[in-house]
């Protein structure tokens, strides 16, 4: 079976049509879905469990009992704070970190697909639509996943409150049960709603969305237009140093008519660019060497 664990970052609000200076308005929002094998499960939990031991000693663990340890979250936008905003010493560590869960996805063979929406200025934002058709998104990017692999698989997504999480559900609901050609017959089940300090899939998507997708997003894409502190410059070395990556990272597939879909999808009414910006970097031009497995250590330890 395979386990589709669902998260996102960013608020649901509009952006006014002139952010304040320094002030808090959010410019996108960022949702993901990562495909984890649920034979992998066990391995890949325990390996995320000791890496958030050794970057994260002085969390708030309840007990010494090791399998606690899942339970205090290292919150994506923490990372991204540190990343980009912290000091040396922070910012070192931050990376050695996004360094170390970006190889958890690549030795356990984790791929992600996933949407961004950036905001118009000054134009309502429907957030439950629009969370509700990246929901069914993701569900037809699973279910090509799924039919791929002939296998079945569960979605697991962050819980937010009942009201929300009903209205998505139902949203998947009227299509996988409705009358003619019934959707996602390889997903077992609707989304099933989650604390993510019980899912070591959950924080991993926390992290993949808050500490890369939403920064990248944010400023490859506004800071034209706004000007605060989710807009940040230096999203531009987190772009040279993960953007190949996160490519290679995403589940693209072919269409019955040979189209590509899947991976990271961006909708950008207000520049139009593509979904590349995200991934494009200075390797491309042969300025940039690829990251080490050993370079982390290095780095931080």
């Amino acid at each position: 079976m395979q386990i589709c664990y669902i998260d996102e970052s960013g608020d649901l609000g509009g952006l006014p049509l002139s952010p304040e200076i320094n002030g808090n308005n959010q410019p996108v929002f960022a949702i993901a879905g990562i495909f984890i094998d649920s034979d992998i499960l066990y391995e890949m939990t325990h390996e995320f469990i000791s890496l958030k031991k050794r970057f994260y000693p002085h969390l708030n663990y309840k007990t010494e009992f090791f399998l606690d340890a899942i339970l205090p979250e290292i919150k994506g936008a923490d990372v991204r704070r540190n990343a980009l905003r912290g000091r040396r010493k922070m910012r070192r560590h931050a990376i050695g970190f996004i360094d170390k869960f970006l190889m958890l996805f690549i030795k356990y063979n984790v791929q992600f697909v996933g949407r961004v929406w950036v905001k118009k200025l000054g134009c309502p934002f429907d957030g439950q639509a629009v969370y509700s058709s990246s929901t069914q998104s993701i569900y037809e990017h699973f279910e090509a996943f799924l039919k791929e692999k002939n296998q079945e698989g569960i979605c697991i997504a962050d819980s937010r409150n009942q009201m929300k999480n009903v209205r998505v559900s139902h949203s998947v609901f009227t299509q996988k049960f409705q009358a003619e050609n019934p959707l996602y017959p390889h997903v077992t089940e609707l989304p099933l709603f989650s604390h993510s300090n019980n899912h070591m899939g959950i924080q991993l998507c926390d992290l993949l969305c808050s500490a890369l997708l939403f920064p990248l997003a944010s400023y490859l894409y506004c800071h034209e237009f706004v000007h605060n502190v989710h807009v940040q410059e230096h999203a531009i070395f987190l772009r040279e140093r993960y953007g190949e990556r996160l490519r290679s990272l995403q589940y693209r597939y072919k269409d019955e008519r040979g189209f590509y879909k899947g991976g990271l999808s961006v909708s950008d009414p207000v520049g139009h660019k593509s979904t590349m910006c995200m991934f494009q970097n200075r390797q491309e031009k042969g300025e940039f060497t690829p990251l080490h497995e050993e370079e982390p250590n290095r780095q931080i330890l």
